[in-house]
């Protein structure tokens, strides 16, 4: 993989587990063949790895991502017990 197209693919995605994730999904969509989406998105790709053609897809924005929100929790206080004597 090209260092750079990761630090600017990085930059886009905001986080390297996301990123990770993505590309790997990517790659594998690349070598399943067949039609569609399994072709590159960029325009000459040239002799780039599958790896680098992701990147440069994330780069450019031909794909998109969703970064779900985890939810908040919040913990009840505990009731105040009164004491007994």
């Amino acid at each position: 993989m090209n260092a750079e197209l990761c630090k600017k693919a990085i930059e886009k995605v905001g986080n390297p587990n996301i990123l990770v994730n993505l590309v790997s999904r990517r790659v594998r969509q690349l070598n399943s063949g067949g039609g569609g989406l399994n072709r590159p998105l960029i325009d000459n790709p040239g002799t780039l790895g599958l790896a680098d053609i992701a990147l440069r897809e994330i780069i450019e924005e031909k794909i998109g991502w969703d970064v779900p929100e985890l939810p908040t929790v919040v913990r009840q206080q505990p009731k105040k017990r009164r004491k007994t004597h």
